[in-house]
């Protein structure tokens, strides 16, 4: 087992169970690495459970993603079209291709922190130099996505509190079968309640802005 960094936590999680986080996060270099599994295979298209937005429009968004739609060059990944639909229809040829983009992209970005690739506690890019911490990831695999025709209203960043208590950043995928995480700590696609992680926020899919989940970790307090 390598060596672990240690985790420089961009987002202060507040105590109480539908507390936000403000900030960013970040994960580490041999976390990313040694926690990783193969892509689910069996019992992906079974119906899930989609995760309900507890408030709308009253959390602040990560700083790391305000200054990343701020930047002319990624404002269009931060874009919002309510025409588009809000969920995809989860088919077998869909799956194959979000569970073959995850495990690319996740074999392609060198993982490190933004301290230790940048010297601050947040950025949020594309990797353009090919490493990256947890936005990367989630940035590239949704312009993956969007490029092989999923819309980008069905792609949600999200925000969660991880096994390490720490805040982690992954990509949502909103489905007719319930709403399920690609992830770079792991290659296989999960529903949200499986994953382990606390959800706190994620964009809102109506207008260019964030949503509070409530905190919520178990299929117990989710809607179908």
């Amino acid at each position: 087992m390598p060596k672990k960094h240690g985790l420089i936590p961009g987002w202060i999680k507040a105590a109480a169970a539908a507390s936000l986080i403000i900030g960013a996060a970040t994960t580490t270099a041999a976390q990313a690495q040694s926690s990783r599994q193969g892509p689910v295979t069996t019992g992906a298209l079974s119906p899930a459970t989609s995760l309900q937005v507890a408030r709308s429009g009253d959390t602040r968004p990560p700083i790391g993603w305000v200054q990343f739609c701020a930047n002319r060059a990624y404002a269009a990944e931060c874009s919002v079209n309510p025409a588009e639909p809000d969920k995809v229809e989860l088919t077998s040829r869909l799956w194959k291709t979000v569970t073959s983009v995850n495990v690319r992209v996740n074999n392609e970005i060198e993982p490190v922190t933004d301290m230790d690739h940048w010297g601050i506690v947040e950025r949020w890019d594309m990797a353009e130099d090919g490493r990256g911490d947890c936005e990367e990831y989630v940035n590239i695999k949704r312009k993956r996505l969007v490029e092989a025709g999923i819309p980008r209203r069905a792609l949600r960043v999200v925000v969660v509190i991880d096994e390490e208590n720490a805040g982690h950043a992954v990509l949502m995928l909103r489905t007719d079968k319930g709403d399920f995480i690609l992830d770079n700590k792991r290659n296989a696609v999960l529903a949200w309640h499986q994953t382990g992680y606390v959800f706190i926020k994620r964009e809102s899919q109506d207008r260019q802005e964030w949503v509070a989940l409530g905190g919520v970790t178990g299929p117990q307090m989710a809607l179908r």
